[in-house]
């Protein structure tokens, strides 16, 4: 392939535009709050899936709390309608009123274990209300810090996209000017092997950093200026340049 000396010297602003929009893709890729981002995520999900099994524990102590205060009532509510009864004198029979005093003390004895019964409960919703509160504050805390975090993701995208888009922008320019066939090798080789060209520098490839040997220059040297090389070693075109040592 032939190609102009300075077409082909295009190439080498072509290939260090495209290093550096390499460079801004890695660092929107591998932005540290990225990493973060998702790890909050992770716990985020794990605490907000704990906070709804708290509340559902809370939920569930609280219904049993309604219901056995419902049955202490009840007792309660029979127990005071004996004991007026009973406080009525109208039940004379020795009998009657044995099996009337005998009943109020069963639904006392009820009553209070009904009431242990709601203490308890109320000790463990108690416990479970505090769980519910503690996980919800690590889940709004957690929250609050991915949102930070967005916000300093977001900012630095629009730093990173701004710089791509100029260096893109400069590299359609530059692209312009190079012919057709030249572009296209170079952008099958950068394809393949990551740049697509490098300068010949002071007898080495600045692509694979590989010293050319005295015949591998002096085969440069006899080629003509608009001769397309490539390196023996990494495939890549290489430049002549002044600072070549040819």
């Amino acid at each position: 392939m032939k190609a102009a000396p300075e077409a082909q010297k295009r190439l080498l602003d072509l290939a260090a535009l495209d290093s550096v929009i390499d460079r801004l893709a890695h660092r929107r890729r591998t932005m540290p709050e990225l990493a973060e981002i998702d790890e909050q995520s992770k716990r985020h999900a794990k605490l907000a899936t704990q906070v709804i099994a708290a509340e559902t524990e809370a939920g569930d102590l609280a219904r049993e709390q309604t219901k056995a205060e419902g049955d202490v009532d009840t007792v309660r509510t029979r127990a005071e309608r004996d004991q007026k009864r009973l406080d009525s004198g109208q039940v004379t029979s020795p009998k009657d009123l044995s099996s009337l005093q005998s009943e109020i003390a069963s639904l006392h004895r009820r009553q209070g274990d009904l009431e242990e019964v709601v203490l308890e409960i109320m000790e463990r919703r108690e416990a479970a209300d505090t769980k519910v509160t503690e996980l919800s504050a690590q889940r709004d805390e957690l929250s609050a810090a991915r949102a930070a975090a967005e916000d300093r993701r977001d900012a630095a995208f629009v730093v990173i996209d701004k710089e791509a888009s100029e260096a893109q922008a400069k590299r359609g320019t530059l692209a312009a000017d190079i012919p057709a066939d030249l572009l296209s090798l170079y952008e099958k080789l950068r394809g393949q092997y990551g740049v697509g060209a490098a300068m010949l520098h002071g007898g080495r490839c600045q692509g694979c950093k590989v010293s050319l040997s005295i015949a591998d220059m002096n085969r440069i040297k006899a080629a003509p200026h608009d001769e397309v090389l490539r390196c023996e070693e990494c495939r890549r075109i290489l430049v002549r340049t002044p600072e070549s040592g040819l």
